[in-house]
């Protein structure tokens, strides 16, 4: 059990480090206005169309989840989604639940998007570029169900026009574009094979120099260390450590429940009952539990799709909700439990089938 506890340490070191360092590359890209300035930027752009600016805001969110990671896009994207509409007049609803949709639904694509797609990447031994290969097909299934039930679903807030501001928030422009820099190289970094911890370690440094240079107190010590997540980082070690003690001696147990094999109806029982499991105990580990059960890309992407996309129907599935929930209780727009998960019978099953048939098809 202690080379098998070494053995998990091992792997998961460069997982935890990166969830570290994105949480302070994300926090940083905020304070230079990047989400802010983008948004007011995508409600000049649509020239008063609310269906245009939600359909910018949507290419925003997927983007932000793409690069910066599922729990960015929940905690510092939708807030500015719903300061936007209240300063336009417009229902926050369909943003913020845009938001919270695509950071679930939008964390297949890369291996950064998600700390699931990381664990993912290494048990396949792919590259950045061979991981997407893996990925893309059932992340555009994914994405069209989404985008068209959010449309569908909030169709008469999103008719008719808006008064077009004439001016941005008051940002640096040093700083923006330094943000800009990095979030446009993040990705084809990661794509292009270097380790996720080091793209975002590099990240940092160049982000915490320019803040040196321009506004040293946003980079203070004391401040850096407080927005590293230490409570999600215990929680992530216990679950690591819980999880694989539960595999080791359930193993028997669980191969049934998960079944083998990847015709059409083997992955959907799989990412049936992994959807279930996410939603029950969240999307972590969900996916350190089915892991072992699933041998191959498919069965392995599908788990992905499953344990990702899947967990928006109760509040504790990821803790993206968690935050998106308290986030926009602190903004005004309380949303019960019930609504959520309401709302994500409408989009979970629709897309997590899609991203299955996507995989089976490919």
């Amino acid at each position: 059990m202690n080379t098998s506890l070494l053995d998990l340490g091992e792997r998961v070191w460069p997982v935890l480090l990166f969830l570290v360092l994105i949480q302070v590359v994300a926090d940083l890209c905020d304070e230079a206005g990047l989400f802010d300035v983008s948004a007011h930027v995508a409600a000049r752009v649509a020239g008063g169309s609310r269906i245009a600016l939600f359909l910018l805001f949507v290419a925003l969110a997927t983007v932000s989840t793409w690069v910066l990671s599922i729990d960015t896009t929940a905690v510092l994207l939708a807030p500015i989604g719903l300061a936007m509409a209240a300063e336009l007049g417009l229902s926050a609803l369909p943003f913020a639940f845009a938001s919270i949709w695509l950071a679930n639904s939008a964390s297949l694509l890369l291996p950064v998007s998600n700390l699931t797609n990381l664990l993912a990447q290494d048990r396949l031994g792919l590259g950045g570029a061979e991981f997407v290969r893996e990925t893309w097909v059932p992340q555009l299934a994914v994405l069209v169900v989404v985008v068209g039930v959010l449309v569908i679903r909030h169709r008469r807030e999103l008719r008719g026009s808006y008064a077009v501001p004439t001016g941005l928030p008051a940002y640096d422009q040093v700083l923006l574009w330094l943000a800009v820099v990095v979030v446009v190289l993040f990705g084809p970094a990661v794509v292009l094979g270097l380790p996720a911890w080091v793209v975002a370690g590099i990240a940092t440094v160049v982000l915490v120099a320019g803040f040196v240079v321009r506004r040293r107190e946003v980079v203070h010590p004391s401040r850096l260390v407080r927005l590293v997540p230490w409570s999600v980082l215990g929680f992530a070690i216990a679950l690591f450590v819980v999880v694989d003690l539960l595999v080791e001696h359930s193993s028997g147990l669980l191969s049934s429940v998960f079944g083998s094999g990847s015709s059409l109806a083997d992955l959907a029982r799989l990412a049936g009952v992994s959807t279930v499991l996410a939603n029950v105990v969240n999307n972590l580990p969900a996916y350190l539990v089915v892991e072992p059960f699933a041998d191959g890309s498919a069965r392995l992407v599908t788990a992905l799709v499953a344990v990702n996309v899947g967990p928006m129907l109760l509040a504790w599935g990821s803790l993206a909700n968690l935050l998106w929930l308290r986030a926009c209780r602190t903004r005004g727009l309380p949303v019960s439990m019930v609504r959520f998960g309401l709302e994500g019978l409408l989009v979970v099953p629709l897309a997590v089938a899609a991203g299955v048939l996507a995989v089976w098809l490919t």
